[in-house]
């Protein structure tokens, strides 16, 4: 091994120990644990058994990070359909870790072979390394199906003092200056850095930034008073139901607020009315009623039907107009709302596959509601998870987000959390309260800093009527938008892929350089002495 090259710091036997172990402690950095510093002890651990590997056993090392990760952050999706498809998600999702960690162990490799210079390997080699994370956060969020961006760094740090960082550079810039922090502290050790105090400037600037910045401060416009309805009815994919009955368990848990003063919109969860009020008159006079007895729209959701294609569909309900405007939700859930691949997946599973007849189509309509007060952002359960819906709303103008969704599939896991989490994120990022409506829970009415200021127990009937703030101007993180995960993907891999260019000239050259150092001495040793 070439003496620029690193060496591993532990045998192989012990960095599979520590990549399990890492896995397990970063899950507990997330929803659930919600010890938010244990996700930089994860990574950590992760990045130090990458140090010195060959691609092979990088590859073997990341995915036992990833999987012992993954089978707990989303074992929720094993409570009613068993173990197959959370051991394939968690595999899936895990191949994707061991393919970051080849890159990574690949610049670990690389960059000291193109420069000995130490503020390199102090400042340029954690940020290519935190870029490389990214990249490998970015692939599982895009592919396939529209990938899963679940589990994402920066989704650990929504109660943390770096979350006012996702308003700037959104939450791959945060995971981008989380791993960087951490990558930068692994070289400042290796590199004896308390030698010179001075070399810890770069990662102690770094994260002391990342802690103080205040969210970035969008422009207060007025409240909104806002009726949500958590019923807490029986919405499960296996509940035992007739039709009808969610519905009826809604109308029950907003009969008690009918009557209070100054509301100005009724919110539902995902799937409210079990019943489509554009197919069923009676149905339509229900919600006619509840839009005339507040004076106010209500926005609810329920399946609807174009021809032979399905929705998963808000609407806007006015009193005597009906659904005014619709909102299709634009991420249904591959594997859980459709099947993509239908004829290829099914003879592998056909149990499971076959529970799924009804697939939903993707939506085009915009994710905005004007109410009429304001317009509000919409996001229908996992479209929450998806970076580009979320801006597209605060550029059409959302003055506050509403998030209906159904979590009764996820009763009593952290799958609930999870996603309040990212909900709560999703209000710092875009300076925008959030509304976040459950059938049976977690619903919480999120303002603009994160701080939860109302709320609903889960697993009960009620409802709330909050005094929602409103907000108008886009934070740097929605400006910027696509261009920050793909500035940093692109730069990454381009730097990675010039560091092994250079490093492989350099070798070469290094290489001609002692053949003919060694010629030369062979040439002296045999010339006749005079």
């Amino acid at each position: 091994m070439p003496e620029n090259d690193p060496r591993p710091l532990m045998p192989l036997w012990a960095a599979v120990v520590v990549a399990i172990a890492g896995g397990l402690i970063y899950d507990l950095g997330f929803p659930g644990a919600s010890i938010w510093p244990l996700a930089f002890v994860g990574i950590a651990l992760a990045l130090t058994t990458l140090i010195g590997r060959s691609s092979w056993a990088a590859a073997m090392l990341g995915f036992a990070f990833g999987l012992a990760f993954y089978l707990q952050q989303v074992s929720w999706t094993a409570l009613y359909l068993g173990p197959i498809p959370w051991l394939a998600l968690s595999i899936l999702e895990s191949a994707f870790v061991a393919g970051g960690a080849v890159l990574i162990t690949l610049a670990y490799r690389w960059v000291p072979r193109v420069t000995a210079s130490k503020w390199i390997r102090l400042i340029g080699l954690p940020l290519l390394i935190a870029g490389l994370w990214v990249v490998r956060e970015a692939a599982t969020g895009s592919i396939p199906y529209g990938g899963f961006p679940w589990g994402r760094a920066a989704l650990s740090q929504s109660e943390s003092p770096f979350a006012d960082v996702v308003s700037w550079v959104g939450s791959s810039g945060l995971g981008f200056i989380m791993v960087a922090i951490v990558a930068g502290v692994i070289e400042w050790v290796r590199a004896s850095g308390w030698r010179d105090l001075r070399t810890a400037i770069p990662v102690v600037s770094l994260a002391l930034v990342a802690m103080v910045v205040p969210a970035w401060s969008t422009s207060a416009t007025g409240e909104l008073r806002v009726a949500s309805v958590q019923g807490n009815g029986p919405s499960g994919y296996f509940d035992v139901r007739e039709p009808g009955d969610v519905l009826t368990a809604q109308l029950e848990a907003t009969e008690p607020i009918l009557d209070e003063p100054g509301i100005d919109v009724l919110l539902w969860p995902e799937g409210g009315s079990d019943l489509d009020p554009t197919r069923s008159p009676e149905v339509a006079d229900i919600f006619d009623d509840l839009s005339e007895q507040l004076d106010a729209p209500v926005v609810l959701n329920t399946v609807t039907v174009d021809e032979d294609e399905f929705f998963n569909t808000s609407m806007l309900w006015l009193a005597g107009e009906g659904a005014v405007d619709t909102y299709d939700k634009r991420n249904p859930v591959p594997f859980g709302e459709y099947i993509p691949d239908r004829a290829f997946w099914e003879p592998l599973a056909p149990d499971l596959i076959g529970l799924i007849q009804r697939g939903y189509s993707p939506g085009t309509n915009p994710p905005v509601f004007d109410l009429g007060t304001a317009i509000t952002g919409l996001a229908i359960c996992f479209d929450v998870i998806y970076d580009e819906l979320i801006w597209e709303g605060a550029r059409d103008g959302a003055e506050l987000y509403m998030f209906q969704t159904n979590n009764a599939d996820f009763r009593g896991t952290d799958e609930n959390q999870q996603q309040l989490a990212i909900a709560r994120l999703r209000a710092i990022e875009t300076g925008r309260s959030v509304v976040n409506i459950s059938t049976v829970g977690a619903s919480q009415v999120i303002d603009p800093s994160g701080r939860t200021i109302d709320s609903l127990p889960i697993d009960e009937q009620g409802a709330m009527v909050t005094d929602v703030e409103l907000r108008t101007g886009l934070t740097p993180s929605v400006v910027l938008g696509g261009a920050v995960p793909l500035i940093v993907v692109i730069g990454s891999l381009v730097a990675l892929v010039a560091a092994g260019v250079i490093a492989r000239q350099k070798a070469r050259r290094d290489l001609g350089d002692e053949v003919a150092e060694e010629a030369g001495r062979d040439e002296g040793s045999t010339t006749p002495q005079v």
